[in-house]
């Protein structure tokens, strides 16, 4: 495949989702481009605005906090995990309103404690401080809507 090839074929791949560095990276490799063309390719990507790693960082956290109410720590781990820098993950968490982050949280808890059919209270406790914890959402929040819900 050529570079020209490559770079129609990757812009194709940005232009439907936005895509980090390291999913680009890994596109080219299973295309069997050299490490040269790949420096070249993804050059010419982020030059003509195709590769944008904080418009990715800010479209993530957005989507994934108000498609899969994510906490901020599961998607803080999940951009690192894509070697996302720190100042990229920091502007992507503003992207989150604390009154939408608290209404998710909100929802979302009252959710997961109703749905859950556990007699044995202490399990009722663990599985739903799982759930949350699991989700990313900060423990000190988990544990106090936890108290709360089980005064109600």
């Amino acid at each position: 495949m050529t570079i020209k090839e490559a770079i129609q074929k990757l812009e194709h791949f940005c232009v439907y989702q936005d895509r980090c560095h390291d999913e680009v990276i890994s596109k080219l490799y299973a295309l069997k481009m050299s490490p040269e063309e790949i420096d070249t390719i993804l050059v010419k990507l982020i030059s003509d605005n195709f590769l944008n790693e904080t418009r990715f960082a800010c479209s993530f956290a957005r989507g994934k906090h108000r498609i899969k109410h994510w906490g901020k720590i599961r998607i803080v781990n999940e951009l690192k995990a894509r070697h996302i820098t720190a100042t990229n993950i920091n502007l992507a968490l503003k992207e989150i309103s604390p009154e939408e982050y608290q209404t998710t949280f909100e929802a979302l808890s009252q959710r997961c404690w109703d749905n859950l059919r556990e007699s044995n209270v202490l399990k009722k406790r663990k599985k739903f401080c799982d759930y949350m914890l699991r989700r990313g959402y900060e423990s000190s929040f988990v544990y106090d809507k936890m108290k709360q819900l089980e005064l109600a």
